[in-house]
């Protein structure tokens, strides 16, 4: 029983919610679904390990905020992703729930409605929903495990993964990646720190074992098997690191602890000062390392959105921009087509 003298005493509710198998079962796969997850698990590992001599592009929002923009901009994507397949494999970027300093917006599964009212079953329905709809258009999906629940819910859509800047040091966000079937991206932290990172990748390719919830929504404890499919995400600290002198730095490191030096490059975030523009010279720096020879650089991320910039959330939600970040600033879908064409002419 609990004693209300000593539990619970600054939670104001609690709310049972749709449990993973059940969310499964209104939102299921059929054999398009999973031939798009798994070709995008199998290509995106492929370049891991250097089989498959492309680069990954991870492309897209910021944060999805509006399930309309966001299925036309995934129609937008598909089309660059096919003609632009001999040189990259664009995966698109699709962040349902966003990490705060302090406050702010969670995202899309923890307040749907942008209100704070925070319905969140109604937030992993829109969230399943769009995946679904995603991989039906032959799209492959990139998220980033924020919440060590709701990957229940929606991991089985995602090809690619990523751990946050604040999350990449965490022990929970460890053992789960460690079970997670996708390749999983280590950020570097928000100041700069890449130890971290590397530390992550070596505990995760090891076996755990921790307290979860299982698909059926009971408490269990989760064994994994390790995940080897990790490499390093540098996103920048107090300063950019995506020049060549970093990338050569990075190398080292990675050679000196026996890891095979696989490295994406965010163009966002501390590496462009958060100006979305600034994506363009990240890019250009990379293709041009490429081009000279440069066998490490994996991949790369950039933040995109149907129209240029960012926003606020008004408090009247018809006031709201279509098509345009409410979270950081992002290009402009025509801009993201450009750099990446320029980019791959760079690189032949």
């Amino acid at each position: 029983m609990m004693d209300p003298r000593i539990e619970n005493l600054n939670v104001s509710a609690e709310q049972s919610i749709i449990t993973p198998i059940e969310l499964k079962e209104l939102y299921p796969l059929s054999e398009k679904h999973i031939e798009t997850v798994n070709k995008g698990q199998t290509t995106i590992k492929n370049i891991l390990n250097g089989s498959d001599k492309r680069i990954l592009a991870i492309v897209g929002p910021c944060s999805i905020h509006d399930i309309k923009s966001a299925k036309e901009y995934a129609q937008k994507l598909k089309v660059l992703a096919d003609d632009l397949k001999e040189d990259l494999f664009i995966v698109m970027r699709i962040y349902f729930e966003k990490p705060r300093t302090t406050v702010g917006w969670k995202g899309l599964i923890n307040d749907p409605y942008l209100d704070n009212s925070c319905k969140i079953q109604d937030g992993l329905k829109q969230a399943r929903g769009l995946l679904v709809y995603i991989a039906e258009l032959g799209l492959p999906a990139a998220g980033e495990a924020l919440d060590i629940v709701t990957p229940q819910y929606i991991q089985d859509l995602f090809s690619w993964t990523a751990i946050g800047a604040r999350t990449t040091e965490s022990q929970s966000h460890r053992n789960m990646s460690s079970g997670l079937s996708s390749v999983v991206g280590f950020k570097n932290g928000t100041d700069g720190n890449i130890d971290i990172a590397i530390n992550a990748m070596q505990a995760v390719a090891s076996p755990h074992n921790f307290v979860s919830i299982n698909p059926e929504g009971k408490v269990a404890v989760i064994r994994t098997l390790g995940n080897p499919n990790t490499h390093i995400i540098l996103r920048g600290g107090k300063k950019p690191n995506f020049e060549a002198e970093h990338i050569a730095a990075i190398e080292k490191k990675l050679s000196d602890l026996q890891i095979v030096p696989r490295i994406m490059v965010d163009c966002s975030h501390a590496n462009s000062s958060k100006k979305a523009q600034k994506q363009e010279i990240v890019l250009a720096s990379l293709a041009g390392q490429i081009a000279g020879g440069n066998k490490s650089i994996m991949g790369f991320m950039v933040e995109s959105n149907l129209m240029f910039g960012k926003q606020s959330i008004p408090d009247d939600q018809s006031e709201l921009k279509y098509g345009v970040s409410v979270t950081d600033e992002c290009l402009d879908f025509e801009s993201t087509e450009r750099i990446l064409r320029e980019f791959c002419r760079k690189i032949k």
